[in-house]
């Protein structure tokens, strides 16, 4: 019986995951890509002085900020910029450790809603059979064959026009699951073995609660469908009762779970469990829900449901698995991603194959059809595990219940958009500023707007801000409510601010952003050193209090898709871009907040940017 090791966090824990078999394809670029670059300090402070302008509250507040930048610039901030150099000419990637802990191993609060995301999927093609089971058993054969795929190295590499990016987060994918920490500072495990072909493994589907392990494999192959299926449907079959709910106790606030997961796995046979989880390919979760809304959607995939107080859907998740599959009982599906050794673009690719796999006609479901049995993995409840899982209820329905959520899909697309000759993007995030700006009713603003840019043409490189609000879109952004401008001079501002914006994301993504540079610097700083009065300034915390959280990913296969807000006064807006005939924004918050109200302005926003495009057209038309 193997088990799990109760430790403290290994020092080369990133280390463990292999890449593919020798020479593969997939990460056949991995070694020729460059290093994230540490960028010209002059430079980065010369935009963070841009940067703040709009976010200053008076002149007086901005000129106070302007001078600690240059005194910051010509005392400590050298001095750090130079130890940051040395750092980065004495690693692969400087930035790495410090943006895993960071960002994501050394946060507390619970990941779901915090910090995991979630994709809901398109419908079961009309060709094969509309069931639940069949639903989880396309899923589990496609995704299985995915992974094989990936083990022996023939995937082509994500790429852009200029060529492959960086696959490095892709050995994280499967076979693998975050550990809480028991010193504040979680990580993650692998199982993944080098030279593993993928022909062997095996899933974990949850069902009322109850554990169920399903060798995916059998003599050196992939299950087929039929196969996944009856296995399926037994766990359908024998999990008519609620069993405890053992997976609640992830969404826990991260020390909690620690301590939980301690005496958790003290048991023997509850490591043994938890070593089956965090060892398999991936999770399937059947939840009992049945939704059909795009908001109910939305909710049973982010946090699951809540029924009479009990977060069922938590109940029968584990949400430190990078990959879980959630099929509902009336066939919706979907995908919760655990966020912290890996961004939404290689989940992305991976769910948008699975579900281009299943959506073909000719997709191979195998043909054997041996008789196999899955394997029950019931946990030893104790005392003080049945009241873990009562507090982690309550903390889960406090959770829930403090979340709202609304969704809205605009009239026209990317299409238009384009026609227009605008950047899909920057019409979304431009949007959103008027909205948002509308919303609040002032000019004072409470924070700032991050979006995500990959970093990924560089070795190692996961995500930098961009930092979208802008004087040139605070300019646009007054425009559009003041009766004494004309739409012709509309049009002239929204054009610069959609230019800046391009720019703007474009050197982000080139490691040239502003706060991954800044962040750098900061924890250089040692301990019982004085903090340069810059990094305490009211206007640059604020610029990077990220009052909206945006991002945009694309598949066709994902009508809604989402995550949390990570600030208590923001938003979090997941939109899309890529589809011709409408735009697809989903608004997160926490309840206080004006959820609804923001949603109807970014409807009002989107069809004023639109009207003020085509009053051009029609003026140009006309002349």
């Amino acid at each position: 019986m193997s088990t799990v090791k109760l430790s403290s966090r290994p020092a080369n824990w990133k280390a463990a995951a292999p890449e593919a078999l020798p020479g593969s394809l997939t990460f056949a670029s991995q070694q020729t890509l460059p290093k994230l670059p540490v960028p010209d300090l002059d430079q980065t402070l010369s935009k963070l002085k841009e940067s703040l302008k709009p976010i200053a509250w008076s002149d007086q507040e901005y000129l106070a900020v302007e001078r600690k930048i240059d005194d910051f610039a010509s005392g400590k901030g050298r001095e750090l910029h130079t130890q940051l150099l040395k750092r980065a000419q004495e690693t692969k990637h400087w930035l790495e450790q410090w943006w895993d802990d960071g960002g994501y191993l050394g946060y507390r609060d619970s990941v779901v809603v915090n910090v995991s995301y979630y994709y809901g999927f398109d419908s079961q093609p009309s060709h094969l059979p509309q069931t639940a089971a069949a639903r989880a058993a396309g899923i589990a054969r496609a995704a299985m064959m995915f992974r094989k795929q990936l083990k022996q190295g023939t995937i082509k590499p994500d790429a852009t026009k200029e060529g492959p990016i960086c696959m490095d987060t892709y050995r994280w994918m499967f076979d693998c699951c975050r550990v809480p920490g028991p010193q504040g500072l979680d990580w993650s495990v692998t199982y993944a073995q080098p030279g593993d072909t993928g022909d062997s493994g095996h899933i974990i589907v949850i069902r009322n609660n109850r554990v169920w392990k399903i060798e995916a494999t059998h003599d050196g192959r992939i299950l087929s469908t039929a196969e996944f299926e009856k296995q399926i449907q037994y766990i359908y079959d024998n999990t008519m009762q609620e069993y405890p709910g053992v997976g609640v106790m992830t969404a826990s606030n991260r020390d909690v779970w620690a301590k939980d997961y301690s005496d958790l796995a003290s048991s023997p046979q509850n490591s043994s469990t938890i070593h089956a989880i965090q060892s398999s390919a991936f999770i399937i979760c059947l939840d009992s829900s049945r939704p059909t809304t795009a908001e109910h959607h939305s909710r049973a995939l982010w946090h699951g449901d809540l029924v009479d107080g009990i977060p069922i859907g938590l109940r029968n998740r584990w949400v430190d698995k990078p990959l879980q599959f959630i099929v509902f009982d009336n066939a919706y599906a979907g995908f919760m991603g655990e966020h912290s050794v890996m961004d939404g673009t290689p989940t992305v690719r991976l769910c948008d194959e699975v579900l281009d796999m299943l959506s073909d006609p000719s997709f191979d479901h195998g043909s054997n059809s041996v008789t196999l049995t899955p394997t029950p993995l019931d946990w030893e409840i104790t005392p003080s595990i049945s009241k873990a899982i009562s507090k982690a209820d309550i903390a889960a329905r406090e959770l829930i219940e403090s979340q709202a959520l609304n969704f809205y899909l605009t009239s026209y697309g990317k299409a238009a958009i384009k026609e227009f000759g605008v950047s899909p993007d920057s019409w979304a995030q431009m949007i959103v500023q008027l909205a948002y700006r509308r919303l609040l009713g002032t000019e004072k603003r409470v924070g700032g707007t991050y979006e995500a840019a990959t970093t990924r043409k560089f070795y190692k490189g996961r995500t930098e801000a961009i930092r979208v609000v802008t004087s040139e879109s605070d300019e646009w952004v007054r425009s559009m409510d003041d009766p004494n401008v004309d739409d012709e001079t509309r049009m002239k501002l929204f054009k610069a601010a959609t230019k800046k914006h391009v720019s703007v994301a474009k050197e982000a993504g080139l490691g040239q952003g502003i706060d991954r540079h800044l962040l750098g610097l900061k924890k250089l700083l040692q301990a019982g050193e004085d903090i340069p009065a810059l990094f305490t300034d009211p206007v640059y915390t604020r610029a990077s209090y990220w009052v909206l959280s945006t991002s945009a990913i694309f598949s066709k296969h994902f009508p809604v898709y989402g995550w949390g807000e990570v600030v208590p006064d923001g938003f979090g807006v997941a939109y899309m871009t890529g589809y011709d005939d409408r735009l697809q924004y989903t608004l997160t918050s926490r309840k206080e907040m004006p959820n609804a109200s923001f949603c109807e302005e970014i409807a009002k926003a989107a069809d004023d940017l639109y009207a003020l495009h085509c009053n051009d057209v029609s003026m140009k038309s006309r002349l």
